[in-house]
């Protein structure tokens, strides 16, 4: 009887030690997966140049293009360091254009009132470089799409598009709607903000084009680099 009683025990201390441990695994996962954006307003953001507008419109942050403007950029107000970063994002033209800053940076003697840094391209044109990086007003692009072809059926215009972006170490990679896009190494800028990008226009027929986005996530802790197809071309700007 005794025996029983006690193996009956230590399976009760046995199912309550797995429910805290996995109560103790959902905080972390939950505490490791911060959201850059509240679904309500701007807090946590800022604009720092350009003209267009930035609005919250049913939980997503709309950018809307204005004539006579230069880049406009909603940046986030903290910097960051290595970070896995997952957002959806929807263009409504093909002839818009727009970008995700990362590690990002503004003024300064070489880039005065200017935002720079490397970008992940939102391009909803037939080029389709749509998860190609670019270096904004520094030494434009790194990586485009001609070097990975494959990835420039994911991008959808019109529909919402999941972006993955992955920061860490010198090492900076892309997935859009889960197809690898782009894989840059540079030892530029380890740390900066995020940033929003609505493109300038030239025309009043073009002003008014709106990009939106939402579900913007970040991961900073406990994050370990992504495998990337070895198949598909790297870039490496530390190479010589």
């Amino acid at each position: 009887m005794f025996r029983k009683q006690l193996q009956g025990i230590i399976v009760l201390y046995f199912i309550a030690a797995c429910s805290i441990s996995f109560d103790i695994v959902q905080k972390q996962s939950k505490q490791a997966a911060l959201p850059l954006f509240d679904g309500k307003s701007l807090r946590g953001w800022k604009k720092i140049v350009g003209k267009a507008a930035y609005s919250v419109e049913d939980g997503a942050i709309v950018g809307t293009s204005v004539i006579d403007s230069a880049n406009s950029f909603l940046v986030t107000e903290k910097a960051y360091n290595d970070f896995v970063l997952d957002l959806d994002l929807m263009i409504e033209s093909p002839a818009g254009n727009s970008g995700v800053q990362t590690r990002s940076h503004f003024g300064g003697n070489l880039h005065p009132n200017k935002v720079y840094g490397r970008q992940v391209e939102v391009d909803p044109s037939p080029r389709s470089w749509s998860g190609g990086i670019y270096d904004e007003d520094r030494r434009e692009w790194i990586y485009s799409l001609d070097l990975n072809p494959a990835a420039k059926s994911a991008f959808i215009v019109g529909a919402y598009n999941h972006y993955k972006i992955e920061c860490i170490g010198n090492e900076m990679k892309t997935w859009v709607n889960g197809i690898p896009a782009a894989h840059v190494i540079d030892d530029l800028d380890r740390s900066g903000f995020i940033g929003l990008q609505v493109h300038a226009v030239g025309t009043k027929e073009e002003a008014g084009h709106k990009v939106y986005f939402k579900n913007i996530i970040i991961r900073t802790k406990d994050i370990t680099p992504t495998l990337f197809p070895a198949d598909l071309p790297l870039v490496n700007l530390n190479k010589k």
